[in-house]
């Protein structure tokens, strides 16, 4: 059985997470947290953040073992973005991306 766990707009780019993501997919939950721990990226603490509330989930709503665990999917969707202007020279204006996501965490257990 799957169990899920969604974060929605983070406020962090999906393009920098799923750097992160790379790292801990197909990974079992203890692992994956491990290694989140010690990853430089402050966007870590977001990821793991996720991974701990699935396995709650997992844990809590459907008596699974907690060390049993593993992310069986992970990833980072684009969430809508907040669009902002930067004045420039000679009355012109840029346009500033506020880019957000939805990190999504499934976890199953392993089988044996």
């Amino acid at each position: 059985m799957e169990v899920k766990a969604v974060a929605k707009d983070t406020g962090v780019s999906a393009r920098k997470l799923r750097l992160l993501i790379d790292l801990i997919k197909d990974k079992p939950v203890t692992e994956a947290l491990s290694i989140l721990s010690f990853a430089p990226s402050p966007s870590a603490r977001l990821i793991a953040k996720v991974v701990k509330s699935a396995a709650a989930n997992a844990e809590n709503n459907f008596q699974m073992t907690p060390a049993e665990l593993r992310i069986t999917k992970i990833y980072a969707d684009d969430a809508p973005m907040a669009k902002r202007f930067q004045p420039r020279a000679r009355g012109r204006a840029d346009r500033i991306l506020k880019r957000s996501s939805h990190i999504t965490v499934v976890v199953a257990e392993q089988e044996a």
